[in-house]
């Protein structure tokens, strides 16, 4: 026996079960689990900020010419560049958080809730190192400012740039992230 499923009725079918019970089946219920799994899915990511665009990898220039790639982790919505690096106990070595934004200003960053130190990079339009915060030390809410406007934020291990020969003035090639939307 069937009724009208366009309106979320439901139609009778005879059941696999001994006797033949005639048993109730929702049309359209498997579908909308799907769909309320889907987009409960979608909303779950995107307050995590895990809209962004995929992981990529930058490669930094050192004062002495050498190219170190850093495998980064990008960040490039509001919700996502608010929460950064925060409650993270550990940021290999070769490893980042690049943070893009819509437009090129003076930024300026703070550790709260950051468990480990970094060092924060503040890159212009061109990927050249505008200001540099070495070793910001975990926790702290004190300002660390850029010093110059900056589009980009790239946050590596503390000690890092120091390790490398990474001072402001070197360039980091973005490659194809350098294109990547802010929100």
């Amino acid at each position: 026996m069937r009724t009208d499923t366009a309106r979320g009725t439901t139609e009778l079918r005879r059941a696999a079960a001994p006797g033949g019970r005639i048993m109730p089946r929702r049309h359209g219920a498997p579908q909308a689990a799907a769909l309320v799994g889907f987009f409960g899915t979608a909303i779950l990511l995107a307050a995590a900020g895990c809209t962004d665009a995929a992981d990529g990898t930058v490669r930094v220039e050192s004062a002495s010419g050498k190219i170190l790639p850093v495998t980064v982790e990008v960040v490039a919505t509001e919700q996502s560049r608010a929460l950064g690096l925060m409650y993270r106990d550990e940021l290999p070595e070769g490893r980042g958080m690049l943070f893009i934004f819509p437009d090129s200003t003076p930024r300026s960053f703070w550790m709260r809730n950051t468990r480990i130190p970094l060092d924060i990079l503040y890159l212009d339009d061109d990927g050249r190192i505008v200001g540099l915060q070495a070793n910001a030390r975990p926790l702290s809410e004190t300002p660390l400012p850029s010093g110059a406007p900056c589009r980009f934020v790239l946050e590596v291990p503390g000690g890092w740039a120091a390790r490398h020969d990474v001072a402001i003035g070197v360039r980091v090639d973005l490659g194809a992230l350098a294109t990547t939307p802010a929100h």
